[in-house]
């Protein structure tokens, strides 16, 4: 279904207008003179039905809705909304203690949530910040983006594109090497505090001993060595992102510390005598997965939910092989640049060897292996024999759950063929030669292939194999 574009002609009213949906005339009242008094133009409807013909005759830079109306749910609207007007901020108004719904709107795409009773500096906040999100074509640099053209890859993108726009936290699962902060930041770049800071810690490589120093901070002479005021991770990320890598890592002691510090929202440096209030977006990560931590007992269930409002999946680099080519080129090129040598090129025999191996480092041991290539090697041209992939690794290879063999016929590895006729060739004569072994059979091609029974429906569509 298209999307309606959120565009209307505009009158001599003020360029910046919010719909507040309420079945509560005080409710409104409230909301529009506080609205009015920032410079706000405000509508307001009473029921889904309403907000929708609102919506359709008029331009909204935010809307917020109660949970409860007539006619239905909030919910119901922040799906409509991101569905129909996606660059359209929605934010959600629950009643006191239902963090329930709140995250249920979190989930389905709304930007933030409000409580009752609506606390006025809380709504100036929350609009300013809706108002401040970055357009599509200002939120990133070219320089720090996922690369591919994968359907894993375009749903990742697609879902980061999502998250920037809400305010909840998020965490991040996903093998090692696999993009987790790359995806942080991109989260962070796209969103409304891309202005401010963003703080990646590794919670692994901190002792244990310097934790609450080093996330909390400290005055000066709290402590030995203490000879100048220092702001923790949580000041040093005011009004930003502070990025947890590995944060099933942290001890049980720093995790209650941490918790409260996240409810509270609040922050007391070491030999201070006073809190500090705190503005941090939480971005945590980790290559374990979390959850059996919890019921192992190594990381706090509540930590865990606090942490864990939305979950981002980080996809292997084996489940997208058909990007190893754009991400491997893009590497080369920036080790040349940082070795001040000409720029190399992969062979297509070189770019076919590539493809086969599993990466269980993911795309930093694919920046390793074409590091150690380059070390190695002084053509311009790098070849099948002059990849440095590791000792273990054997090709042309069988996959793990299938005896058949997918190597390309010799005609698709002749040199001057165009890189991407070369896989597309590759890839559809791998597909036919799993489809042709399993009996046409889709379900055991894909498990052949080592890829989902959706993405093979999408490359045989794009491939031209459903006639």
């Amino acid at each position: 279904m298209n999307k309606i574009n959120n565009t209307h002609p505009q009158h001599d009213s003020p360029s910046i207008k919010i719909l507040i949906v309420d079945d509560e005339p005080d409710i409104i009242e409230l909301l529009e003179l506080t609205l009015a008094r920032m410079g706000m133009d405000v509508a307001s409807a009473q029921s889904i039905d309403a907000a929708k013909t609102q919506l359709k005759s008029q331009h909204f830079q935010l809307c917020l809705t109660d949970m409860r109306l007539p006619d239905g749910e909030g919910l119901d609207l922040v799906k409509h909304v991101n569905q129909y007007y996606a660059d359209l901020p929605i934010a959600v108004i629950t009643a006191y203690g239902s963090t329930e719904n709140a995250v249920a709107a979190l989930k389905a795409g709304a930007f933030d949530y409000l409580s009752k009773p609506v606390g006025l500096k809380d709504l100036r906040d929350l609009v300013k910040s809706a108002l401040s999100i970055p357009a599509p074509e200002q939120s990133l640099s070219t320089q720090r983006t996922l690369l591919g053209n994968s359907l894993p890859m375009h749903q990742l993108r697609a879902t980061i594109d999502k998250l920037a726009r809400s305010q909840a936290a998020v965490y991040i699962n996903g093998e090692s090497g696999s993009g987790k902060e790359l995806a942080a930041r991109m989260i962070h770049e796209k969103s409304t505090r891309h202005t401010q800071p963003f703080i990646a810690v590794n919670c692994g490589a901190i002792p244990e001993n310097l934790m609450e120093s080093e996330f909390f901070g400290y005055k000066k002479g709290a402590f030995t060595g203490a000879d100048k005021d220092h702001d923790g991770f949580f000041l040093m990320a005011q009004g930003g992102t502070l990025f947890l890598d590995e944060v099933a890592d942290l001890p049980l002691a720093m995790q209650v510390k941490l918790l409260r510090v996240i409810q509270e929202k609040q922050v007391r440096r070491i030999g201070d005598t006073q809190e500090k209030g705190i503005d941090v977006r939480i971005i945590s990560a980790t290559h374990k997965k979390l959850s059996q931590c919890v019921e192992s007992g190594q990381f706090r269930q509540d930590l865990y939910y606090r942490l864990n409002v939305i979950e981002l999946g980080m996809p292997a680099l084996r489940e997208m092989r058909e990007d190893i080519p754009i991400i491997a080129e893009k590497i080369i090129t920036k080790l040349c640049r940082e070795a001040s040598r000409p720029p190399c090129q992969l062979r297509n025999e070189a770019i076919e060897l590539l493809m086969y191996y599993d990466y269980p480092g993911n795309v930093r041991e694919l920046e390793n292996i074409l590091e150690r290539t380059l070390a190695l090697c002084s053509d311009i041209e790098i070849g099948r024999n002059e990849l440095q992939m590791p000792e273990k690794f054997k090709a042309p290879i069988k996959t793990e759950t299938s005896k058949i063999e997918i190597a390309p016929p010799p005609s698709l590895v002749e040199e001057g063929l165009p890189l991407q006729d070369f896989l597309d060739k590759l890839e559809k004569d791998s597909i036919e030669r799993a489809l042709e072994q399993n009996r046409y059979n889709r379900t055991k091609a894909a498990k052949a292939l080592g890829i989902t029974v959706r993405s093979l429906r999408y490359r045989m569509e794009r491939l031209g194999l459903n006639s």
